[in-house]
């Protein structure tokens, strides 16, 4: 069931004596009204037209007016057509409300309590650059590894490093012919991707490579000394030419395991899908038929008897669920690969493994550059390293501008240059495509990291002004008057549960990103409307304590988002 707000409880407990309606519905139906002048929530009635025989425009009326002679009800209702609107006492509630956020603060979520979920993601290819491509399963897992955890369930992180397949049948090929020793010792990422892109070049006058590319890759497999020896080269350099990337992103993992270390898994799947009599040839290569689910057949062995990706999905997959102890298994991996996904898992329930409903492709749009989509093969991958170079010289020049004297500038524009790449990619429905614009990622106005990092940071300077200790602020702050702006400003951090169970349930950090980028606009309302610093003493109360709740909910969740909160800018 949907954890309610603080207002739809309060609703439900007035609604369902009237309405009979359980409070899963109510709290289904209730809405927000589209401005605040007409309340703070709205109950539809269509619902009731059919059981109370008369029109919802009728029932919203006869709702209203038992509402409004309840002799103990601090609420204002007013009928809005078919629509029931609920205007909260503010005098009365504010109080509540605000203690309730600061308990919130030390409230652990249980949602996920006992479950343990998996997640996969970044898993960049090995011997290739980390693009900006990339980014997107790293930021996104990382993100939701974090939220997951503040549900109350233990995420596992795993960068499922592609290690293996008939790439490096290519590269192998590729250094052989056109490679530079020299070049591979001092730029091992780098003369890769060139030889790489060389060979795609040179198989579209020769496509004889092809064949001498697939040898190198059966050797590979046979376990071949010479072949075995430059593939554990290139992905020893590989990986680490990636640890400096995961440190200025601040993402971890808790098991670095690549596509090899599945290979002595694959013989148990093979000798499985046989004996369930679930492999069938098809032009020399052995599928298992998925017709019954209108899906092509699942490729497991080609014709040459190498394995493929399908293969090692299912062998990773029974290994995180059999040996990891995953009750559920997520894939952050790009909408490309769905139809893959779809027959991996359909694969892994015809073999019996009821628990492949458990396993959940969390898929997310491309990520383009200049509206192309990148391409390692055609050499017009971006590199992610000097992407986050340029965020922070952008981000260096506007602090210098604005804040010349602010100490340890080179520790914020790192902070902010590298919040504003993780938040212009979160903010972001993860299914939509993004055309990746560092100008637009890098400004400290409109739905961007660096604005939310700029109010968090003027919440701490009023703080400082008004305050030693945020923590001590008074908050005996009933009985006074709450303007439209601080109102709409508390009511909104009060969401926070739901945000984050919404983000849990959908697999999307870009319902925690948007709530805060509104806690932002509405704070920088109440903050140029309503005094603080020098504000009546009563009100001063309210006010600060509001301005520290904002700043506490604002740092919990960039934090969930993995960015970083400067204290000054």
């Amino acid at each position: 069931m949907k954890l309610a707000s603080f207002f739809q409880q309060q609703a439900v407990s007035i609604l369902q004596p009237l309405t009979s309606l359980t409070e899963e519905q109510l709290i289904h139906m209730l809405e927000v009204p589209p401005q605040i002048e007409m309340g703070d929530l709205a109950f539809p009635c269509y619902l009731l037209a059919k059981t109370w025989r008369c029109s919802p425009q009728a029932i919203a009326l006869e709702l209203t007016a038992t509402i409004q002679n309840h002799p103990d009800s601090w609420v204002q209702a007013t009928a809005v057509g078919a629509y029931v609107n609920l205007k909260w006492n503010r005098e009365h509630y504010g109080a509540q409300l605000l203690s309730s956020l600061a308990e919130k603060q030390n409230t652990e979520l249980t949602i996920g309590a006992g479950q343990r979920i998996v997640i996969d993601m970044s898993s960049p290819n090995i011997a290739k650059p980390f693009g900006v491509g990339h980014l997107r399963s790293t930021v996104i897992g990382a993100a939701l590894h974090r939220i997951y955890e503040a549900a109350g369930y233990e995420a596992i992180r795993v960068n499922h490093l592609g290690d293996w397949g008939t790439q490096f049948g290519k590269l192998i090929t590729a250094y052989l012919r056109w490679g530079d020793p020299e070049q591979l010792k001092h730029h091992p990422i780098r003369e890769s991707l060139r030889v790489y892109i060389q060979f795609h070049e040179e198989v579209l006058q020769a496509p004889e490579l092809e064949d001498e590319a697939r040898e190198w890759f059966a050797r590979l497999e046979q376990g071949d000394a010479q072949a075995i020896e430059l593939w554990k080269y290139f992905v020893d350099v590989s990986i680490e030419s990636l640890q400096p990337m995961y440190q200025r992103l601040g993402v971890e993992f808790d098991y670095v395991l690549g596509e090899s270390f599945y290979n002595d898994k694959m013989p148990a799947v093979i000798e499985q899908l046989q004996s369930k009599g679930l492999l069938v040839e098809s032009d020399g290569a052995q599928v298992v038929r998925l017709d019954e689910h209108q899906l092509p057949p699942c490729l497991i062995l080609k014709s040459d008897g190498t394995t493929i990706y399908p293969t090692r999905d299912l062998a990773t997959a029974i290994y995180r669920k059999e040996v990891m102890g995953a009750d559920q298994l997520v894939y952050v991996v790009g909408g490309e690969q769905t139809l893959h996904f779809k027959q991996v898992f359909e694969v892994l329930r015809k073999m019996g493994y009821t628990w492949a409903k458990d396993c959940t492709h969390v898929s997310f749009g491309l990520m383009k550059v200049d509206g192309k989509k990148m391409s390692t093969r055609k050499g017009k991958v971006v590199f992610l390293e000097e992407v986050l170079d340029e965020a922070v010289e952008q981000a260096r020049r506007i602090i210098s501008e604005k804040s010349p004297d602010l100490p340890d500038k080179e520790r914020v524009a790192e902070q902010v240059g590298i919040g504003a790449i993780i938040f212009g990619d979160l903010k972001n429905n993860r299914q939509n495509e993004i055309n990746f614009s560092l100008q637009q990622a890098v400004t400290f106005e409109g739905e961007t990291g660096p604005y939310i990092q700029y109010t968090y940071a003027r919440i701490q300077s009023i703080l400082r002004k008004v305050t030693s200790d945020p923590n001590a602020v008074e908050q005996e702050i009933s009985n006074h008057p709450w303007s439209d702006e601080s109102w709409a400003l508390l009511v909104h951090l009060s969401t926070y549960t739901q945000q984050l169970e919404r983000a849990v349930a959908q697999h999307e950090p870009s319902i925690l990103a948007r709530y805060i980028i509104e806690i932002a606009k509405l704070f920088n309302q109440f903050y140029n409307k309503d005094r603080i610093v020098d504000a009546p003493t009563a009100l001063k109360n309210q006010r600060v304590a509001l301005t520290v709740q904002t700043g506490l909910y604002l740092k919990r969740v960039m934090t969930l988002l993995g960015i970083e909160t400067p204290a000054q800018m």
